[in-house]
């Protein structure tokens, strides 16, 4: 099963070399941390708060190609979890003569995350996900430098 979620923010998480950058996402009454580069915690953190970047970003610049050529992104979903690493989709759609063709792309979380942030789409995350790197909301805590992880 599928469950809605929505990035409640870009924090550090704790992990054996130190802390790392993460978004973290809400689901199922669950938070779950998704580990990125502080690259793509700056990009997604920077969407989020709507400040404008002086050039095209990676993640702006897809987007705009695809609107261009009649395209647009209708969700991205966080559909697995192995040996510690996350893998998402990017669900797309164009329109040819008035008929929708659909496209499923393999993505990284973290850019399937700066594309949600950017266009505004649902973001879905699924139940094994969930299960196996949700934390209860209590171990996550929120000051002004952003989410982590309760030590």
């Amino acid at each position: 099963m599928e469950h809605e979620a929505e990035v409640v923010g870009v924090g550090a998480g704790s992990a054996p070399s130190g802390d790392v950058p993460a978004v973290i996402l809400s689901a199922r009454g669950e938070y779950v941390p998704i580990f990125v580069s502080g690259d793509q915690a700056r990009s997604i953190g920077m969407a989020l708060e709507g400040e404008p970047f002086d050039r095209p970003l990676t993640h702006d610049l897809l987007v705009d190609i695809l609107t261009e050529f009649g395209g647009a992104i209708d969700r991205v979903r966080v559909d697995d979890l192995r040996d510690g690493t996350f893998y998402a989709k990017v669900d797309a759609e164009r329109y040819d003569d008035g008929e929708p063709e659909r496209f499923v792309f393999d993505a990284r979380p973290s850019d399937a995350l700066a594309l949600a942030v950017r266009v505004d789409c649902p973001i879905v995350v699924t139940d094994e996900v969930i299960d196996e790197a949700g934390r209860p909301p209590d171990s996550i805590r929120f000051d002004d430098d952003g989410p982590s992880e309760e030590r």
